[in-house]
């Protein structure tokens, strides 16, 4: 029987775990953080559920669009209405989520005939893995294959150390039984910015501190001046162009000082500064396991490190760093591993979403790989402004933009902005998947009314481009 042995529980490790168990794989998950890691306990999927109740706090804001009225009756003597949130409520309803996220997550794993050990785990050459268990003990697994999936953490500065109180992580945000009087957020990229449109959302003031030029600057840039206008729209403060030089508590103070001398006060400070992997001290030295100069896991497209039969996946090899991916670099390990059908990673097919209001959804080709010529491709830009059910919604902003290949008219990319954007990206991400033509996409019946008809006629629109 072919012997697995898991460094890590979370969605590159367990759905890795799930597959090699399925092939009948005898398969051990080392875990020293919790089953889910740090995408169901500590990022992705507490971030979302306290986006969504930012989501409802957007919707209440423009409800009087709708001719709801929430400030109670004009005409009576009492005190206007508010609505008010409960921050303590909020994040004990995410710890629970997060925990019964990970229960259930290890009952499947458990019902699959996955061991689960509770400890460190690290190499001691490519067939061997070691767990120091609680009790300081150590436990030696002999292993035909061995995963890397040990996650990263977030990256800080010496100038700038999280003490859990003002100045955090973003794992750090959820023990916050207060709101904070104003918000500061340094970094721009995705994590900052869903923080910042998050806590803005619930009516705290916050200062976006952004080192580039626009908010999102890895990200689709008409998409990106949407986001910002919108969020400064609703009274965020962004300084772009602005890089941290440290950040500092007084009390019940939080000063971000700029390396251009000025300074920012207040109550709380999220450091969205990036992530760095968790590969020190797993002994990748002892199995010839290559890093880079980040430290991330060098793979190939099947997950493969330097070392014979060892793999690795998720945010330690720095691919892509998305649950998403994570996972299926996981599968397509074991797959490779037990000889199953297996297809490399194609990072082209792959979806992803901003969780901002409104959000940004994308998949496959980018306008900055159209403008610089790497793809000859149509494209075109539809407003959501125009869209019947957008309009009974009350959304104004937003928009749908498909790139197709010219002459053969193949969708190869997409962006769309808006309300549950990661929901309305699917039917673009399986036109890319399955190399589909705009006028294949546009033939397709649409609900009427709805969002994903702009998506329908943004793909009419690509007829002959």
């Amino acid at each position: 029987m072919n012997r697995v042995v898991i460094i890590g529980g979370g969605p590159g490790g367990y759905e890795a775990a799930l597959v090699a168990a399925q092939l009948r794989g005898r398969v051990t998950v080392v875990d020293s953080d919790g089953i889910g890691g740090s995408a169901v306990l500590t990022d992705c999927v507490p971030s979302k559920t306290l986006i969504a109740t930012a989501e409802v706090m957007t919707e209440l804001a423009t409800s009087h669009e709708l001719g709801v009225d929430l400030r109670g009756d004009a005409g009576s003597d009492e005190a206007a209405a508010s609505v008010r949130v409960d921050l303590a409520r909020i994040n004990a309803r995410v710890l629970r989520l997060a925990a019964d996220q990970s229960h259930d997550i290890a009952e499947r794993l458990q019902g699959e005939g996955v061991r689960v050990v509770h400890g460190r785990g690290r190499l001691d050459g490519p067939s061997t893995v070691v767990a120091t268990l609680p009790d300081g003990s150590e436990e030696r697994i002999e292993a035909n294959a061995v995963l890397i999936a040990t996650g990263a953490s977030p990256r800080t500065l010496p100038t700038a150390q999280p003490d859990g109180e003002r100045i955090l992580t973003w794992e750090q945000v959820y023990d916050l039984t207060e709101l904070p009087s104003h918000l500061i957020v340094v970094g721009s990229g995705v994590t900052g910015a869903e923080f910042a449109s998050a806590y803005l959302a619930l009516g705290i003031p916050v200062t976006l501190v952004s080192s580039r030029d626009r908010v999102l600057p890895g990200e689709d840039a008409d998409a990106a001046g949407v986001l910002e206008d919108v969020l400064t729209r609703r009274g965020m403060q962004v300084l772009s162009r602005s890089r941290m030089e440290s950040a500092t508590r007084r009390g019940d103070t939080v000063t971000v000082r700029l390396t251009d001398g000025r300074e920012v006060d207040g109550s709380h400070c999220i450091l969205a500064l990036g992530s760095v992997p968790n590969t020190g001290d797993l002994g990748l030295e002892t199995a010839g396991i290559r890093v880079n100069d980040s430290g991330f896991v060098r793979v190939d497209r099947v997950s493969r490190t330097s070392a014979n039969n060892v793999y690795a996946a998720g945010d330690c090899t720095g691919v892509l760093m998305l649950a998403s991916v994570a996972a299926m670099q996981g599968r397509i390990a074991m797959w490779h591993f037990m000889g199953d059908a297996v297809a490399p990673l194609d990072l082209g097919r792959v979806s992803s979403n901003v969780f901002t209001s409104p959000e940004i959804a994308t998949v496959g080709c980018s306008q900055q790989q159209v403008d610089g010529g790497e793809i000859d491709a149509g494209a075109v830009l539809l407003s959501l402004s125009g869209n019947p059910r957008a309009k009974m919604q009350g959304v104004h902003d937003g928009f749908v933009k498909l790139f197709c290949r010219r002459g053969t008219g193949i969708v190869v990319g997409g962006v769309v902005v808006g309300p549950r954007a990661s929901e309305l990206i699917h039917p673009v991400s399986v036109a890319v998947a399955e190399s589909l033509t705009a006028d294949q996409l546009a033939h397709a019946f649409t609900v009427y009314p709805s969002m994903s008809g702009s998506i329908a006629e943004a793909a009419r629109r690509l007829h002959r481009v």
